[in-house]
């Protein structure tokens, strides 16, 4: 058993609490991974020599021309902003060193989740029995290497840029599993949407400055820079981590004796050591038979393919059918992550508030969010199948589809900790490695669509697909999902600990749920 660390204060006192810092730190983590994740899909855009692809025989569809393009379809063909003058110094910029046909580019944009679907499962295991803080700076690290030496490595050959990105998804695959166990352990319940949120809106506000920053720096200072300054900038975050981070209050240091007292109590948790000492072991079957559960796994999976499609696809969507340059692109691609980033948390603060006052319980407003992420991202897609060449309602739409996304943050994503907070961490593994699938599929499915077909009548079938699933999950999620803790989540802390008082199975109330330990949520 570790011994309780005294408690020292907050660094930044009352203003930030200690739980609010690992969750700014944590959000800034997820940033930098997921940052480091997209950063290909802009930096091949200005990796890629266009013209050979096009004229070459890797080039598949990307062979069209304009002109030829135009008489095998009916489809509108989009010039871009300010007309064909501006495509052609677009293509001139565009053209790099490498020559890689649509499918190879859709393997080394999916490769990354080669490794991020081994890596879950063990991740979760070691961080919900060892350390989360460690399973989340091995993350981080191993991803800020790879990062580094990509460049050389895609230089000498193509299957050293896939090698690094299949390290850096088994990195990426931890993330999620180690940032719920740290959740569960530090948020209170009544605080558990507004840290979720803040933690994995990370996400968004990675992409939005790894897309953005990308595309300044590969416009301006070649395709390297954009690898080497985001992976140096990167090292820094794992100094703070190390330091001001740690697994459950009890062995934070930095952190008020009131502050930890009332995430104890929250939590049911007043001894010493904390319920996270405890390492009861998983009941598979009755996870795998557990019907909110099901509905979680369906949830994230069809999410995530619309998710991977906005966060992969469209920046090459934006260049094959509104004719977006580099620059263009970037800005366009990278514009609807920031106010998603507010979106998102005035969400997660309104649903927490609502269920502190115990005008909604925690079923509710997990579907509210999770409704919200489906059918407007839906419409906008829809939408978007008949807009044409409009670019700015076109940009308008997309930054409205990805800006709703954003409750996703608040809905099913946090859903993990509301049914089982012991399990939060390989529960979350078990439904993003299902959910990985769709991030290996879309880039496929896109170049497989659009090979000889780069317009917007390929991209209406893309999006048709995306719509199907999103009202497959905004049902399933519906009519099945559920906030409330599940039995199976207490019998192992029971059995594994007789002396404490049995804990009733009984639903919990409209207000909230219950923890291991009979608090209400």
């Amino acid at each position: 058993m570790v011994e309780e660390v005294p408690a020292r204060g907050s660094i930044l006192g009352k203003c930030v609490p200690a739980r609010y810092v690992l969750a700014v730190l944590g959000s800034i983590g997820m940033a930098i991974v997921y940052g480091l994740k997209v950063n290909l899909s802009v930096a091949m855009v200005a990796m890629l020599n266009h013209t050979a692809v096009g004229h070459g025989s890797h080039g598949g569809g990307a062979g069209q021309s304009l002109s030829n393009l135009t008489e095998e379809s009916d489809v509108e063909i989009c010039l871009p902003p300010g007309g064909a003058d501006a495509n052609a110094t677009a293509t001139t910029a565009a053209d790099g060193p490498f020559i890689w046909s649509e499918p190879l580019q859709g393997t080394l944009l999916s490769c990354y989740f080669w490794g991020y679907l081994v890596s879950q499962i063990p991740g979760a295991r070691v961080a919900e029995n060892f350390s989360a803080k460690w399973v989340m700076l091995f993350s981080v690290g191993i991803n800020v290497v790879c990062t580094l030496l990509t460049p050389v490595l895609t230089e000498l050959h193509y299957a050293g840029l896939i090698a690094m990105r299949v390290l850096e998804g088994v990195g990426g695959g931890a993330t999620f599993p180690a940032m719920h166990c740290m959740i569960a352990a530090w948020a209170p319940p009544n605080e558990r949407s507004v840290m979720s949120t803040i933690i994995y809106v990370g996400t968004s506000f990675g992409t939005a400055i790894s897309i953005l920053l990308a595309g300044v720096l590969s416009a301006g200072l070649g395709w390297e820079s954009v690898f080497y300054v985001m992976g140096g900038l990167s090292c820094v975050w794992m100094l703070l981590w190390t330091i001001l981070v740690q697994d459950n209050p009890n062995k934070q240091r930095f952190i008020s004796p009131e502050e930890r007292q009332m995430i104890n109590s929250s939590l049911g948790s007043d001894d010493q050591h904390g319920a996270k000492e405890e390492h009861p072991p998983v009941p598979w079957k009755k996870v795998f038979t557990s019907i909110p559960f099901w509905a979680i796994l369906v949830a994230h999976c069809c999410n995530n393919w619309g998710w991977y499609m906005f966060l992969i696809e469209i920046p090459f969507y934006m260049k094959q059918v509104l004719a977006f340059n580099v620059s263009s692109n970037a800005v366009a691609s990278a514009l609807p992550y920031f106010p998603m980033l507010i979106f998102s948390m005035i969400l997660g603060k309104s649903l927490d508030s609502l269920k502190a006052k115990q005008k909604i319980n925690t079923t509710i407003a997990r579907k509210t969010a999770t409704s919200i992420c489906t059918v407007i991202p839906g419409i906008c897609l829809l939408i978007l199948c008949y807009i044409g060449c409009k670019h700015t309602a076109a940009v308008v739409v997309m930054t409205v589809g990805i800006v709703a996304m954003g409750g996703m943050f608040s809905g099913f994503l946090s859903n993990h900790i509301d049914i089982a907070p012991n399990y939060a961490g390989t529960l979350v593994a078990l439904t993003n490695t299902v959910a990985t699938l769709p991030g290996i599929i879309v880039p496929l499915f896109v170049g497989y669509i659009t090979k000889g077909n780069q317009n917007i009548g390929a991209w209406r079938v893309i999006f048709f697909v995306t719509i199907a699933l999103f009202t497959i999950e905004f049902l399933v999620y519906t009519i099945f999902g559920s906030g409330e803790e599940q039995p199976w989540n207490k019998a192992a802390v029971k059995s594994n600990d007789p002396e404490k008082p049995a804990v009733s199975d009984e639903s919990t109330p409209l207000n909230g749920t219950k923890t291991a330990n009979g608090t209400t949520a």
